[in-house]
Formats: structure tokens, sequence, C-alpha cells
């Protein structure tokens, strides 16, 4: 009635960018934090490639494979995040606040 389902697995990586590891697979946009570098695409070595029939993991990172991420926005702000300091009955309150810069790829290919 409702046709063959199929279940195809996308090929995914793990890629470390900055100090921060990401799960990624082709066409994934994603915030990393601010890359000053003014190229337009990016590649990186991953850790880890997996699919549904195979797995490749490199010690530490695998240095015949690539993963090419695109830049869609070089810089922008994220939420502000605030925090706040307070002491009952002795009208002492600070606030603080702080946005983090944040660079937005886009996976285009992982080979």
């Amino acid at each position: 009635m409702f046709g063959r389902l199929y279940t195809y697995i996308m090929q995914k990586a793990v890629i470390k960018i900055g100090s921060n590891q990401y799960l990624v697979h082709e066409g994934l946009q994603f915030d990393v934090n601010f890359i000053k570098d003014g190229l337009p695409k990016i590649e990186v070595n991953p850790f880890l490639i997996f699919d549904d029939k195979k797995v490749e993991i490199g010690t530490p990172e695998l240095s015949e494979r690539k993963v090419v991420c695109e830049v869609v926005v070089a810089s922008k702000l994220a939420d502000k995040v605030r925090s706040i300091r307070y002491k009952a009955k002795k009208r002492v309150k600070t606030i603080k606040g702080h946005r983090q810069k944040l660079t937005t790829l886009k996976v285009i290919k992982i080979s």
C-alpha cells in the first residue's frame, strides 16, 4: 500500500575545527567559533568516516580523506548570554553580557 521503504544512511564524518568536534554530512549547515581566515572554502581531515557499509577510523586522523566546507556567513553574532551576580539584602547586583562571534559553514563534499 505504501510502497517500498528504502533506508539510506548518508556518509558521515567527525571533524575537528578549533577545539570542537562536529558530526557532519553533505549539505549540513552548522555554526563554529569565529574563523579569522578570509578563505571561501576550508578543507579538514576527518577523524572518522562511516556509512551503511563501512567505517574508517584514523589514528589520529585520516590524512588521505578530506571534508570540504564552504563559508556561508563569515561573521555573525550568537544570541546574547547574560550572567547575573546578586547578593540578597545588600543592594549588590552585577549584570554582564557576552555575544560570541560565529562562522557558518556548509559541507560540500566528503571525499
